[in-house]
């Protein structure tokens, strides 16, 4: 079921302890298998393990919310970073959201369905689906949206971590190669990155399904079954980002994973745990980060990593944590707004009509959002109305910088 967030500012937190929960869940098992496999071995046992079971099962019964997940977690503000791009700060003063939709509060209703969490959107949408949960399934045959499938001839190179994207004897990247094609019609262009995906197969794939092939898609490393996901994203038209984990600023309340990048780690750590997180799946056109606040800021290791980008052909995507500090050769974009920093209809629509004010006067803007039902429903309406508001819907590659 799709995790409880604990306050409207879990924003990017929930990524992190979806996956310490999914760790916690194994090593509960590994636990416990020993004990199931063999027979207790007295009645003393039998009837402790009876009276705990019943303890628990009242206290479940008891609390609604026993069990989910609780998130604590500091969002960096970058608000005061975002004012210093002087015109680039955007406003949505005079800009009128005709066609979008209306203010009222939009409440998703969970329900579950044969086991499987069905979460019911305002006017009969929904985010799930039968077997949703049992697979990513076959791949759709679109003609003229499906991008083609993964690896590129040329564009992989094998590792002992496992697969590594890498640029072509004949100089093609992964960042050209797997980027959705994109055409200017000469109108401002506006772009979205929705990330926070492959954990919750429902989620996942009503953003794969439901969402339009130009809004970019970005997926946890840890994800199982990564791959299937990316497949089935760029089956739908969608390019594909990976999350690199990396050091926040409090990793107390922000637990990156095994696998984060450090801002104490040297540049051969860096290496090292950077091929891990590339070698998950292929397909993608960059990286983006998941969390970083201390390591974005880093000096060597974030060299490292930035060297190490431009030399597999890949992009670097940000979600406004980052600093500017780039390499020749590295194609960058920093999103202007987290849209759902703000967990509602109304913050969530007033950020997505600053993206398209902003790009009115820049030329092109992007933002970043997390797979929130809510955030789903809202990014699906206003997509729609991109066009008949006088702006290009585009996805991430096109606005990189290079």
């Amino acid at each position: 079921m799709l995790a409880k967030a604990s306050s409207p500012s879990t924003q990017f937190g929930a990524l992190g302890n979806a996956g310490r929960d999914r760790a916690k869940a194994n090593i509960l098992a590994s636990l416990i298998g020993p004990l199931t496999a063999r027979p207790f071995a007295s009645a003393g046992v039998a009837a402790l393990v009876f009276f705990g079971g019943l303890g628990v099962l009242i206290a479940v019964t008891a609390n609604p919310y026993a069990g989910a997940p609780t998130v604590r977690v500091k969002i960096d503000d970058h608000s005061a970073e975002a004012a210093k791009r002087g015109p680039g700060a955007f406003t949505t003063d005079g800009l009128s959201p005709a066609g979008f939709v209306s203010g009222e509060a939009l409440a998703p209703q969970t329900t579950t369905v044969d086991g499987q969490a069905v979460v019911t959107l305002p006017q009969g949408a929904s985010l799930g689906a039968a077997g949703a949960e049992k697979g990513v399934g076959a791949l759709p045959d679109k003609p003229g949206i499906s991008l083609p499938r993964a690896p590129l001839l040329g564009l992989v190179e094998q590792s002992p971590s496992g697969p590594l994207p890498t640029v072509s004897p004949d100089g093609r990247s992964p960042q050209v190669a797997y980027a959705r094609p994109f055409v200017s019609n000469g109108k401002p262009k506006v772009a979205l990155v929705l990330g926070g995906l492959g954990l919750n197969s429902v989620a996942t794939r009503a953003a794969i399904e439901r969402l339009p092939p130009e809004i970019t898609l970005s997926f946890v490393a840890y994800s199982d079954n990564l791959q299937n996901w990316v497949d089935l994203a760029r089956a739908n038209g969608h390019e594909v980002l990976i999350e690199a984990p990396m050091e926040p600023l409090d990793v107390a309340n922000n637990d990156p994973g095994p696998y984060a990048l450090m801002a104490s780690a040297t540049p051969t750590e860096t290496i090292k745990r950077m091929e891990w997180i590339l070698s998950r799946a292929t397909g993608y056109f960059g990286v983006t980060n998941y969390l970083g606040g201390r390591f974005l800021t880093s000096d060597q290791p974030m060299t490292a990593f930035l060297t190490v980008m431009r030399q597999r052909g890949l992009a670097f995507i940000d979600d406004g944590a980052a600093s500017h500090r780039t390499v020749p050769g590295l194609s960058r974009a920093t999103a202007d707004a987290v849209v759902d920093a703000e967990l509602s209809a109304p913050g969530i629509q007033k950020s997505l009509l600053g993206l398209e004010a902003n790009a009115k006067r820049t030329g092109a803007s992007m933002g970043s959002a997390f797979a929130y039902p809510l955030t789903l429903e809202m990014v699906s309406r206003w997509a729609q109305g991109v066009a008949a508001r006088g702006s290009q819907l585009a996805p991430v590659s096109a606005v990189t910088v290079r």
